[in-house]
């Protein structure tokens, strides 16, 4: 993208959403766009291939509460028209054609200062010159979905991304295999050359490189002197023990390749977990229902019930009451920080549908035997 579309370009049209969207509402928005538009979901279709980038770059934008208020200062400041060039006093306080306003947008993390760098170098009262600072590459973002018992013990998935990155035959720097860009003459490599007008001084991008600092004489033919390619590639990623799902991955460095060598951005992954058909999950802990007869209730027993590393034998003490939780220590989702969470067992009676004669008669001779004991079950109820 260059440097002028920065101001061109509606980030909210582009997502959906209103300038006053919330974080969620943007996030929602771009999560089914990406969804929708990602060109694993649309093979061979480029009016969709197009929509996904362009949908990616509003997202890097405004899921970043920093670069988001740089961005609305910015269409703000220049409502009436952005600037096209460094300011020039001679020509009525208008702007020359080839204005860099590369910095508005500038990461945090790499050391650039956004908006008040902008009109620190228009006006350069110090007369002082920062040398110019690379691009970072835009943060990517991408899904996953993965079996509940892989979220829990941990697993490596290979994930397939379009997306910008590094020239792999001038490695990023832009420059033909065996040469190497140079610095720029003018500006000694800065960017930016300055100018006295009366009592001012003015920085303005330098016009011999760019602004970017430097010359390449011999552009690499394959990306032709950008040193990013679009393409496909598969990353391996080690998603931990215990993931829960709408969980995000950061993995640095994985994002869109930046300008010329500059730093990649980051790829951040979100996980979505299925459920299971046995377990469920409490934070660390993992749930399951256990089917067991009255009987078993009232005698007592041992069950073997599953776990993550196999099958463990449960006792259920005698005179137990349906719907009680039975604790195995240590069996559930591995924590972070070491050990793991505990298997939280609720026993559920089972009820025989249909009985032959034999097992009718000795529950018939078992109710007699109960109320001849003295138990009421509902004895102490509010409702009787």
């Amino acid at each position: 993208m260059s440097q002028r579309e920065w101001i061109e370009k509606d980030f909210y049209k582009e997502l959906g959403v209103s300038s006053s969207a919330s974080q969620d509402e943007i996030k929602k928005a771009y999560r089914k766009l990406a969804r929708d538009l990602h060109p694993d979901a649309n093979p061979g279709d480029t009016k969709a291939e197009e929509r996904f980038k362009a949908v990616s770059e509003a997202h890097a934008v405004l899921s970043d509460p920093a670069k988001r208020k740089e961005y609305d200062e910015t269409r703000k400041l220049f409502a009436g028209g952005y600037p096209r060039g460094g300011f020039n006093p001679g020509a009525g306080g208008g702007f020359s054609q080839d204005f860099n306003i590369g910095d508005i947008f500038g990461n945090a993390n790499a050391g650039d200062g956004g908006l008040g760098d902008l009109l620190g170098g228009l006006f350069n009262r110090g007369g002082t010159r920062t040398a110019s600072r690379p691009r970072r590459g835009a943060d990517v973002e991408t899904e996953t979905t993965l079996g509940f018992r892989e979220a829990a013990q941990g697993v490596t998935v290979p994930l397939r991304m379009t997306s910008p990155s590094p020239c792999t035959t001038c490695h990023g720097s832009g420059a033909k295999p065996g040469t190497s860009p140079r610095v720029c003459p003018l500006c000694n490599g800065t960017g930016v050359v300055s100018r006295n007008q009366g009592a001012f001084g003015f920085s303005e991008p330098c016009d011999e490189c760019r602004g970017t600092g430097s010359i390449i004489d011999d552009p690499c033919v394959d990306c032709h002197g950008s040193g990013i390619q679009n393409r496909t590639r598969t990353i391996t990623v080690r998603i931990p023990p215990g993931v829960s799902d709408g969980q995000r991955i950061r993995l640095a460095g994985q994002g869109e390749a930046g300008l010329r060598g500059a730093p990649s951005g980051d790829l951040y992954v979100t996980v979505h977990v299925s459920q299971d058909k046995v377990f469920g999950r409490n934070g660390d802990d993992l749930t399951l229902v256990l089917p067991v007869s009255y009987s078993e209730l009232v005698l007592g027993t041992t069950v073997s019930v599953p776990t993550l590393e196999g099958r463990v034998g449960v006792k259920v003490p005698p005179g137990t009451a349906d719907g009680r939780i039975l604790r195995v220590r240590g069996r559930g989702v591995p924590k972070r920080g070491g050990g793991a969470g505990d298997l939280l067992v609720t026993v559920k009676v089972a009820v025989p549908q249909k009985l032959d004669d034999n097992a009718s008669e000795a529950l018939r001779r078992f109710q007699e035997a109960e109320k001849a004991s003295g138990f009421d079950p509902r004895a102490g109820w509010a409702g009787a």
